[in-house]
């Protein structure tokens, strides 16, 4: 009853309360249409599907998520529709739905036109000719004014020249000026790399692919390197077109980020270049009737 006589009293108190409970059920709707439409705590982590087939996964896929060819890239020893990137990586968390851009091997060798290469250091013929889906075979070096600049290209023999089409996935042999004399460079870290990154990582800076061992690898797209040789110290330099012998290791069953922060540097493998082969002794060598 008092109640009643309160409303009557104040009308506008009843509008008040009816407002207010609309507003509330009102706002309960709206938070349950974003926690749906969000799906919030529908959180599930993406596999990695680096080195697997495009069918495959999407056969396989169990949390819902779109897959979208960013890019195709021919590959001569791998089948099509071989996942070489995705983008987010393995591990990450991500809502059922969400769009997964990915890279693959393409089915089929399209054609690309051999840029002009000639007067490019080696550095920027090995970046144009990867980023055409074509591979560097052997870098041969010659006499000629321009140190590590490139003189001409061929194809299993055959000189290639400026806007030639060749199939992707062709293997582009470089020769390439010597200057004044041989150059010299360190070798790069690429234990825990990919085939494609070790090879374009120690072809750009002017050394050469040497053997490469894949003895027991079952995917040789996604196989890394566990060892190389020379080993990588940092310090040791080798001539222009030294060879890099590689050894590769499944990476399904590796730990690669391990293995590539426990690599430790021979220090019995540094070579210091100011005490090698130049004619003068090593100090702890020197005594009182050395003569130069």
């Amino acid at each position: 009853m008092e109640k009643e006589k309160i409303l009557k009293k104040y009308p506008w108190l009843l509008h008040l309360l009816i407002m207010l409970g609309v507003s509330l059920v009102i706002l309960a709707v709206v938070l349950l249409f974003i926690r749906i439409y969000a799906r919030q705590g529908q959180e599930y982590k993406i596999p990695d599907y680096v080195g697997k087939n495009i069918a495959e996964a999407e056969a396989t896929d169990e949390i819902g998520v779109e897959f979208v060819v960013q890019d195709s890239i021919f590959r001569k020893d791998a089948e099509g529709g071989m996942i070489l990137t995705q983008d987010p990586k393995g591990g990450t968390m991500v809502k059922s739905g969400r769009k997964v851009y990915v890279s693959i091997t393409a089915y089929n060798a399209d054609d690309a036109i051999l840029p002009e290469l000639a007067g490019l250091s080696v550095r920027q013929a090995v970046s144009e000719l990867f980023s055409l889906g074509l591979s560097v075979g052997k870098l041969t070096f010659v006499e000629d004014p321009y140190k590590n600049s490139v003189v001409n290209q061929s194809c299993k023999g055959k000189t290639l020249y400026a806007g030639q089409q060749i199939p992707r996935g062709s293997v582009v042999d470089l020769v390439v000026g010597s200057g004044d004399g041989m150059g010299e460079n360190s070798v790069p870290f690429v234990i825990g790399k990919t085939a494609d990154m070790a090879r374009r990582d120690i072809l750009s800076v002017s050394l050469n692919v040497g053997i490469e061992h894949f003895r027991g690898v079952k995917n040789k797209t996604t196989a890394v390197v566990y060892r190389q040789e020379p080993d990588y110290t940092g310090v040791n330099k080798y001539p222009y077109g030294t060879s890099v012998e590689l050894w590769y290791i499944d990476a399904d069953n590796t730990d690669v980020s391990k293995m590539v922060s426990d690599f430790k540097v021979d220090s019995s493998k540094i070579v210091e270049h100011n005490q090698e082969n130049d004619g003068r002794p090593n100090p702890e060598d020197i005594d009182d009737n050395w003569q130069w």
